[in-house]
């Protein structure tokens, strides 16, 4: 089987290569955290893109995580996944899509709501390319209120 990649396969290439990160989360209800560390993008053919991050998180505690990206053009989105070993959720990405300017990247999946545990809510992942050198990704997740919440920024700047 042989699969053509897509224009928004090769969108996601730009993403290949090494950064360095910037990581502020929101550990507690108004307290972020910040933390640095590494990460190396590299394509799995011209289909995905396979990211995986290294750091260590306030307290010295290592911090691993995975991201897997691609485009389903049957379903017309952009799909993938995360998975950090920070917690045991694999979360899922669907009907990710791009803005008309072809620099934002929103994907959208469910996960756990960090303030009512046990219950689950949405989120969206923000990819936004801001440069060759600088992308920034924002997570946000939807409160009972309705209302998206930024919860994690990370500020990517290219090394190679």
């Amino acid at each position: 089987m042989k699969v053509e990649p897509q224009k928004q396969h090769l969108w996601l290439q730009q993403l290949v290569g090494e950064w360095t990160y910037e990581h502020d989360a929101e550990m507690e209800p108004g307290k972020f955290q910040k933390f640095t560390g590494t990460e190396v993008v590299r394509s799995m053919g011209d289909i995905w893109v396979l990211c995986e991050a290294r750091g260590e998180i306030p307290g010295g505690s290592p911090n691993h995580m995975m991201w897997t990206f691609g485009y389903d053009p049957e379903k017309k989105a952009f799909v993938g996944t995360f998975v950090g070993s920070m917690m045991e959720y694999l979360w899922v990405y669907h009907d990710g899509s791009l803005d008309a300017e072809q620099k934002v990247l929103t994907l959208h999946t469910e996960g756990p709501d960090f303030s009512a545990p046990g219950k689950m809510t949405s989120f969206k992942d923000i990819l936004e390319i801001k440069s060759e050198h600088e992308r920034v990704l924002r997570s946000e997740m939807l409160g009972q209120d309705g209302q998206w919440t930024e919860i994690m920024r990370q500020i990517y700047r290219r090394t190679k």
